[in-house]
């Protein structure tokens, strides 16, 4: 039996006045989602255990069966597992931001955007100046990098609360520092930082240029390796591969042994390349016995906060993804497929949720619910429903009927 699940990201939301009181799932034309509705099973899964933050880390393990809690603890591993960076027992791996400082204030939590070639130049630097047997920094891409520090107590020593700086932009920097156990450590680097890249040609070009500088790094997200079961082990020897381009899912996929697939940069939101998605997701579901696909756009959509192009995308993914698995299915049979984004993300709110996302179940022995549609208030009122969501993968590997 081959296994589909395609994540439409960020796609549940709440009803809104822009679309006549109703969510993009009421209003969207998404007959392919209708058909897999139709044929299987409506539900919610519950990806986020409680005192866990909404991420799409977290989501993720939660939605290929791994319990979060026992599995994951911040995102900076994972996006160094994706650049094959090696940590030690006693390193941890941070996100490192490039930011924009201005008079005491986080102006950006971008730098502009920096582009990789100029944020790269910049890594190097950093490490000529502050990197030891205890600090190092690897290149990543955009404003986006990883800094490993060595601790002889490791995460006991460094796992000190650092706020994401999207969630402190225009506020005092200096009311918003880590705190907590390696906080001091944290705090010179900011500011080691700061020193050094203020005056680097790169931002020299940028400020002339009248673009932010990236004069400061951010150092968040931190954690330990996790040291998961591979994916075939815990699924009964499934082969399995991977489609995305967020780093923190394709980092905890390349740790659990599915085949990561690096789709070419040649297009970003909102215009991602949804045909080359689909392709590369038949193409490998004939190889293999799983295949996953990410869909970011509405997600994107949903923190841009333009429900118009959520609205969009939706109907994109629909056509292209989903329509894609549809005829995968129909000709093949022998298929169970999965549609579940990681994360409700109201595009009003501009983040995360808690609450649980609506999902279909579709394909072989799979018995219809006779729901005649797809959308928030129909998941719902469904008796199919996932609290503990890592439990829901091994049912949809099972080969039976659910609920």
């Amino acid at each position: 039996m081959k296994y589909l699940v395609i994540i439409p990201d960020g796609i549940g939301d709440r009803p809104t006045e822009a679309l006549g009181g109703k969510t993009p799932l009421e209003v969207a034309r998404i007959p392919n989602l209708t058909y897999f509705a139709k044929i299987g099973k409506v539900g919610t899964i519950r990806t986020i255990p409680d005192r866990l933050e909404p991420a799409t880390h977290v989501a993720f393990a939660s939605l290929m069966g791994y319990e979060p809690k026992q599995f994951v603890n911040g995102p900076g591993p994972l996006e160094a597992a994706n650049l094959e960076v090696k940590l030690e027992e006693n390193e941890i791996a941070f996100r490192m931001n490039f930011v924009t400082e201005s008079g005491g204030i986080l102006a950006d939590s971008t730098a502009g955007h920096i582009t990789t070639r100029e944020a790269k130049a910049l890594v190097n630097f950093l490490n000529k100046k502050l990197s030891s047997d205890f600090v190092r920094f690897f290149p990543g891409s955009g404003y986006r990098h990883i800094a490993v520090i060595k601790d002889a107590r490791g995460f006991q020593a460094l796992s000190a609360s650092v706020l994401d700086p999207s969630a402190i932009v225009g506020k005092p920097i200096e009311n918003n520092l880590p705190k907590g156990p390696g906080e001091d450590l944290i705090k010179k680097l900011i500011y080691d930082s700061k020193l050094l890249l203020q005056d680097h040609e790169v931002n020299q070009v940028r400020v002339d240029l009248g673009e932010n500088p990236a004069n400061m790094i951010w150092p968040w997200g931190q954690g330990c390796m996790p040291k998961p079961p591979k994916f075939s082990e815990r699924f009964g020897g499934l082969s399995g591969a991977s489609i995305s381009t967020s780093d923190v899912v394709k980092g905890f996929s390349r740790i659990i042994g599915l085949t990561v697939v690096e789709l070419p940069p040649t297009n970003a939101y909102p215009d991602f390349d949804y045909e080359g998605e689909a392709q590369a997701m038949v193409e490998l579901v004939r190889e293999k016995d799983f295949v996953c696909v990410h869909a970011r756009a509405c997600h994107e959509a949903s923190h841009e906060g333009d429900v118009k192009q959520k609205t969009l995308s939706l109907e994109a993914i629909d056509h292209h993804l989903i329509g894609a698995a549809k005829s995968f299915y129909e000709a093949e049979k022998d298929v169970r497929v999965l549609i579940a984004p990681l994360l409700n993300t109201p595009y009003q709110l501009r983040q995360h949720v808690r609450e649980s996302a609506p999902f279909i179940l579709a394909g072989k022995n799979i018995l219809s619910d006779e729901i005649e549609h797809f959308n928030e208030a129909i998941a719902q009122v469904s008796q199919l429903r996932y609290r503990d969501g890592w439990k829901l993968m091994e049912q949809f590997l099972s080969g039976k009927d659910v609920g």
